[in-house]
C-alpha cells in the first residue's frame, strides 16, 4: 500500500530537479580540483557535467569553459577548438549576455597571451568568435572582440591585416550614407585610438594628423580616459615630428592627465615626454610646479628627468651630459626621448655660446670648444647657423681660429652661398633618387 502522499497524486523521484543540480555542482567542483592533479580525470568529468543536463544551462557552459582552458594548456588545440565551438552554441539562450561576455572575453585573454608562437589557431580562434557572436547578434562583444584582433596585430606588427578590421569597424560607426554616426562617437574614438597607433608606429603623419583632428572634434562621445590618453599621446609625438614643440607639450599634459584618471602606467612615460618637449620650447615654467604632475617629481622613473630639467635650466651642459650617461635606462633607452636629445644638447649648447660671447668682440673658437665640450667643427657649424638665423652678429675666420662679433657683412655673404648651394645640392639629390627609384 502506497503513502498517504501518494495516495494524494504525489509521487516521489530519484531525480528532483534540486538533487540533479546539487550533483551537477558537485561533478562540476570535483572536476575542477582535479586539474592541476589530474588533467585528463578533470576533462572527463567536465564531460561528465555536460551530459547531466538535461538541456543546455550554466553548469555545462562553466564546464566547457574549463575544457577549453584545459585542453589549451595541453597543446590540444583541436579538440580545444571543438570544445570552444560547443561552448558558443549557448549563448544564445543558456546563458546570460553578460555572463557569456565576460567568459568570452576572459578565454580571449587567455589565447591571446602567446599570439605569436600560435598564430594559425589565434586566426581560427577569432574567426570562431566572431561568426558566433554575429549569429548571435551580439553586436557590442563583436566590436570589443574586433578591437582586440586589432590590437594583437598592431604589437605583431600586421599592420595589413590590421587595416582589414578597421575598415569593418569604421562601417558599424557609420550611417547608411557612410558618414560618421555621432551617437556611436565613443566607439568611434576606440577605432581611432588603435588607427592612430598605427599611423604613428609607421611614421605617416598626414594620415595620422587627420585622423587626429577628427578624434577630437568628437564631442558625444564618454571615452574611457586611456583612450583619450592613447589619442592625445600620439597627438604629441605627431607634433613633436613637426617640432611644434608647444602643442607638444599640450598634448602629453592632457595625455599625462588621462592616463593618470585611467590608473595607467603610461601616465609616467607621458610625463617624461611633457618634460622633453618643455625644454625643446625654452619654457621657463617647470610642469612639476603644477598640483597634477608634484606627486610624481620624486618617482625613481621620473628622478632623473627632474634633474635633467634643472641642469638645462641652469645652461649646465657637464651636469646634462652626465645625467644622460648616469641614467641611460631611464631616459636614453626609450628610443622616442633619443630621438631629440640632439636638439636639447644643441639648445644647451646655444644658450650657452649666446651667453659666453656676449661680453667679446673676438673670442677664439677653440676656448668656445672647450667650454662647451664638442669639437672644433661642431662649434663653428653652430655658428654658421646662428649668423643666418641672426641670433649673432659676425663672421667666423676660419684661418686664426676666431668669431670676430659685430661686423657680419664680411660673412653673411658667404654663408648664406653655402646654405643656398646645399639647399641645391640636396634638392639635385632628390630628383636623381626619384628618377632611380
Amino acid at each position: 500500500m502506497g503513502s498517504d502522499m501518494e495516495d494524494y497524486g504525489f509521487e516521489y523521484s530519484d531525480d528532483e530537479p534540486e538533487e540533479q543540480d546539487v550533483d551537477i555542482e558537485n561533478q562540476y567542483y570535483n572536476s575542477k580540483g582535479m586539474v592541476e592533479t589530474d588533467p585528463e580525470g578533470a576533462l572527463a568529468g567536465f564531460d561528465a557535467v555536460v551530459r547531466m543536463e538535461p538541456e543546455k544551462a550554466e553548469w555545462g557552459f562553466k564546464a566547457l569553459k574549463q575544457t577549453v582552458k584545459l585542453y589549451y594548456k595541453l597543446g590540444k588545440y583541436k579538440e580545444m577548438m571543438d570544445a570552444y565551438r560547443e561552448m558558443l552554441t549557448y549563448i544564445k539562450s543558456a546563458v546570460t549576455r553578460n555572463y557569456s561576455e565576460k567568459c568570452i572575453n576572459n578565454i580571449m585573454d587567455f589565447v591571446s597571451g602567446s599570439a605569436s608562437q600560435h598564430f594559425n589557431l589565434l586566426q581560427e580562434f577569432y574567426q570562431t568568435t566572431l561568426k558566433a557572436l554575429e549569429e548571435a547578434k551580439n553586436e557590442r562583444l563583436w566590436f570589443k572582440t574586433n578591437l582586440k584582433l586589432c590590437k594583437i596585430w598592431f604589437d605583431m606588427g600586421e599592420y595589413g591585416r590590421m587595416s582589414k578590421i578597421l575598415k569593418e569597424l569604421h562601417k558599424s560607426c557609420q550611417k547608411e550614407d557612410g558618414s560618421d554616426d555621432q551617437k556611436k562617437g565613443t566607439q568611434l574614438l576606440e577605432v581611432y585610438a588603435i588607427e592612430i597607433q598605427m599611423y604613428t608606429e609607421t611614421k605617416n603623419n598626414k594620415k595620422l594628423k587627420e585622423l587626429y583632428q577628427r578624434a577630437l572634434s568628437i564631442k558625444s562621445a564618454i571615452p574611457h580616459p586611456r583612450i583619450m590618453g592613447i589619442i592625445r599621446e600620439c597627438g604629441g609625438k605627431m607634433h613633436m615630428a613637426e617640432r611644434q614643440w608647444a602643442d607638444a607639450a599640450t598634448d602629453f599634459f592632457e595625455a599625462f592627465k588621462n592616463y593618470d584618471e585611467a590608473g595607467n602606467p603610461r601616465r609616467i612615460q607621458c610625463l617624461k615626454y611633457l618634460v622633453l618637449a618643455n625644454m625643446l620650447m625654452e619654457s621657463e615654467v617647470n610642469p612639476f610646479d603644477g598640483q597634477e604632475a608634484k606627486p610624481y617629481k620624486n618617482d625613481p622613473e621620473i628622478l632623473a628627468m627632474t634633474n635633467l630639467i634643472a641642469a638645462y635650466q641652469k645652461n649646465d651642459i657637464m651636469e646634462f651630459e652626465k645625467i644622460l650617461k648616469s641614467n641611460r635606462r631611464t631616459i636614453m633607452d626609450d628610443p622616442f626621448i633619443r630621438n631629440y636629445i640632439e636638439d636639447l644638447l644643441k639648445n644647451i649648447r646655444t644658450q650657452v655660446l649666446l651667453k659666453l660671447i656676449k661680453p667679446y668682440t673676438r673670442i677664439r673658437i677653440p676656448f668656445i670648444s672647450q667650454e662647451l665640450n664638442v669639437p672644433e667643427k661642431d662649434v663653428e657649424q653652430l655658428l654658421v647657423s646662428l649668423i643666418l638665423d641672426n641670433r649673432v652678429q659676425g663672421h667666423i675666420d676660419q684661418v686664426n681660429k676666431l668669431l670676430e662679433c659685430g661686423d657680419r657683412s664680411k660673412g653673411m655673404r658667404k654663408y648664406q652661398a653655402i646654405d643656398k648651394w646645399n639647399t641645391q645640392l640636396k634638392s639635385i639629390y632628390q630628383t636623381v633618387s626619384n628618377r632611380v627609384g
